[in-house]
């Protein structure tokens, strides 16, 4: 149980005898900004006031009276301001958490919150119709990352990604390998194509083209991203068993769809959609809404998926209250959430570098894993909320020093690594009392942290929480490593301080662990 669960347990006792229903009310346990407000604090007194009027006219004084009730050896203090209700630890419940995190070790932060719900991740999916790039590939890192997230803490986790080989964008890569007037995709990655696809029909050769660009082109960088999917759903394969027929019929038996300037629509817009959708063309071709419900009807019908969350690119989001309407149409409403990915420009020496696949003036993601590392790339991707743009600075992410996140945690790292290696070995039974310098004290309330940032992550998916743990952890540590010496002191504060470094040891294997970054023994 992460240590604002136990406070929310505690508070709920002390107002359990005049509030009703605490399970329902949405208090806050939260750690203040302000560091004079305690080391955690809550809203209890706020949000049960007008209850408990009768009793206590005012927040303040219903403040007052929980507080008078809760009784912890968790505490030092306990105060009220301005109605809240501020909790100070006790240095010796820090310093007993130090052997908690080292008896822990690599399952420190691990819950079981998800209960083993099966939950897919389909991240990236950029269309086959040529290298990843840095633009479609900004979902790589927060997919993977979430999908460990949510695995850490108890789902069952598949990541999937969904290869669209049999739209339009397939025709137009046929032109282009067939170099006719209808090409739009150009570059040196075409050119390769064209000598090693002989079929003559548009289509075919486009699919042709597709299933290598993705294995011998998109497979291998996501490789090098380092990450691994467990499967490559390919949506011909949709077709092949007349899924999106399927589908239409479904629509159909349902009154969702009418005829309507020679075009199939689905009524969407008694759905929530702003708009009705169109499912079949006036040609009769199909258009990727339908294979998309087609799609999810197999994740959850067919794979039985408990939940599904896509990360999508930020110009896709006009597809989704329609895709969000079909899935609610086939009886699975609220189980699909989609995350819109924002834009990436890349910027060297001050000067952004141009992203065009059609005109063959990308931005490959090769190049930049080539040029940076996969740990510069994911970490600084992660460091961003998936609804805002972001700038990658080139010239910061080659820096070899700390003003570069990445080296400042990984530093961090190695250094504790490079304490560790001097010693002969470690054990428990040790003075953890003697850790009472500042620096150690905010080095203990951060790791203690930990396992709620994991579980804030898995509920609302703020990867970017991760990065930015990860940089005050070092930080932390570098200032106690600054301030409190270590190796040579006085025996049993060297011991003491040994342990407080092997748990930072252990949070920060786990965090990096987590965000797929390299854990260097040196640097």
């Amino acid at each position: 149980m992460t240590i604002r669960k136990q406070i929310k347990e505690i508070i709920k006792k002390a107002v359990f005898s005049y509030a009703e229903a605490t399970e329902d009310k949405n208090f806050t346990v939260e750690i203040p900004e302000n560091k004079e407000y305690g080391d955690y604090a809550t809203n209890v007194a706020l949000i049960f006031s007008r209850q408990a009027r009768d009793k206590w006219p005012n927040p303040i004084q219903l403040a007052e009276e929980i507080k008078s009730k809760i009784s912890s050896e968790m505490f030092e203090k306990i105060d009220v301001v301005n109605g809240f209700i501020n909790f100070y630890f006790k240095p010796e419940f820090l310093q007993n958490q130090i052997k908690e995190i080292i008896k822990e070790n690599k399952n420190y932060g691990k819950t079981n919150i998800g209960n083993g719900e099966k939950v897919q991740v389909e991240f990236i999916s950029s269309n086959p119709t040529g290298p990843l790039t840095v633009a479609n590939g900004r979902g790589g890192p927060m997919g993977d990352v979430l999908a460990n997230v949510l695995n850490f803490v108890g789902y069952k986790i598949k990541k999937e990604f969904y290869i669209n080989n049999a739209g339009n964008q397939i025709a137009v890569l046929g032109h282009s390998i067939l170099k006719d007037d209808k090409a739009q995709y150009r570059g040196g990655y075409i050119d390769s194509l064209v000598g090693r696809i002989k079929e003559r029909d548009v289509y075919k050769a486009g699919q042709e083209a597709a299933k290598i660009i993705i294995d011998e082109m998109i497979k291998k960088t996501t490789d090098k991203f380092g990450i691994k999917y467990d499967e490559w759903f390919w949506e011909s394969d949709l077709h092949k068993k007349d899924l999106t027929e399927k589908i239409i019929k479904l629509l159909k038996d349902k009154n969702l769809l009418y005829e309507q300037d020679g075009a199939t629509w689905f009524k969407s817009s008694s759905l929530g959609d702003n708009r009705d959708r169109v499912l079949i063309k006036k040609d009769g071709l199909k258009t990727y809404l339908a294979s998309d419900i087609a799609y999810h009807y197999n994740k959850f019908k067919e794979r039985k998926f408990d939940k599904v969350i896509n990360i999508w690119g930020a110009d896709h989001h006009g597809d989704v209250p329609g895709l969000m309407a079909g899935v609610e149409a086939i009886g699975y409403k609220g189980q699909l959430e989609i995350i819109l990915q924002q834009f990436i420009t890349v910027t060297e020496k001050g000067k952004k570098i141009k992203m065009s696949k059609r005109l063959g003036t990308f931005v490959p993601m090769d190049d930049l894993l080539n040029a940076v590392g996969s740990d510069v790339v994911r970490f600084f991707f992660l460091m961003h909320s998936a609804d805002k743009q972001m700038d990658f600075d080139m010239d910061l992410a080659k820096e070899k020093s700390d003003k570069n996140p990445v080296y400042y945690v990984q530093y961090a790292y190695a250094r504790i690594n490079s304490i560790l290696r001097k010693t002969s070995g470690h054990n428990l039974n040790v003075k953890l009392e003697l850790l009472n310098h500042p620096a150690e004290i905010e080095l203990i309330k951060n790791l203690i942290a930990f396992p709620e940032i994991i579980e804030e992550t898995a509920k609302d998916y703020q990867v970017h929480r991760l990065p930015t743990y990860a940089i005050k952890s070092a930080a932390l540590f570098h200032r106690f490593y600054t301030e409190c010496h270590v190796l040579g002191e006085e025996r049993d504060l060297e011991k003491a301080r040994l342990a407080l470094i092997m748990a930072t040891k252990i949070v920060l294997e786990n965090i990096l662990d987590l965000m797929g970054i390299g854990k260097p023994e040196k640097m």
